[in-house]
């Protein structure tokens, strides 16, 4: 657990050197999706995994409930910064919306999946 913590740490870190380098050619446009796209991979990812890992009676769920997690973490970095990216730019795109829905959707499945897990072990 520790080490895919430490793994969502480093997304962080790049998500905001991304956004400083970003920011410094944008022309002084700045977007909150784009400044806060860290916090996605460093509280759903970094604390979450540090919080399992430091309850002692968890277990690991299965690659699949982790992956799926991952995915969803994954989505809603990505789709946050498009989404500042087209803010910036001035512009948007139909499909920025699905990013946020199917994050949520695997974030859930994965929490589901994880609380299963656990249940099924006690």
């Amino acid at each position: 657990m520790f080490k895919i913590a430490l793994i969502f740490l480093a997304v962080s870190l790049f998500c905001i050197v991304f956004n400083f380098i970003y920011a410094k050619y944008s022309h002084d446009v700045n977007s909150n999706y784009m400044t806060f796209m860290f916090a996605y991979p460093l509280i759903g990812g970094t604390m979450v995994y540090l919080l399992i890992g430091a309850i002692s009676k968890a277990r690991m769920p299965g690659r699949f409930v982790v992956n799926v997690y991952n995915s969803g973490i994954a989505a809603l970095t990505v789709g946050s910064m498009l989404k500042g990216i087209f803010d910036i730019a001035g512009t948007s795109s139909p499909y920025q919306p699905v990013f946020g829905v199917a994050g949520i959707l695997m974030i859930l499945l994965g929490v589901v999946g994880y609380v299963m897990v656990q249940l099924k072990n006690t």
